[in-house]
């Protein structure tokens, strides 16, 4: 992070996150801070008219799409960490010689 854009590079930041494009993603594609892109798009978002904003152009819906898809992904993660714990504590319960289950089954 920390890298410096020039004016024209901020602006169309600006405008593709008021076309919609979350924060985060634009950080992640600019490499910069999220919070940097809130304040260019506080200090530009009156500057801009209607008419420069891009329209749902192929660069926009394919941001979106990747937005969907980092979402779906963080979820696929969450559930695989959930099931490794899972597994990992089914193993240890194997390796364990008098388990308290077995206890309670007689």
């Amino acid at each position: 992070m920390g890298k410096r854009l020039n004016e024209e590079k901020r602006l169309q930041v600006v405008k593709e996150a008021i076309a919609g494009v979350k924060v985060g993603v634009l950080a992640r594609m600019y490499d910069v801070h999220p919070e940097t892109v809130r304040s260019w798009i506080r200090e530009h978002r009156d500057s801009i008219s209607p008419e420069e904003i891009p329209a749902a152009d192929e660069h926009v819906q394919e941001l979106q799409r990747l937005q969907e898809v980092e979402q779906r992904y963080q979820k696929a993660v969450k559930v695989l960490g959930e099931k490794e714990l899972e597994i990992e504590i089914l193993r240890e319960l194997l390796k364990k010689q008098n388990p308290a289950y077995l206890k309670n089954l007689k």
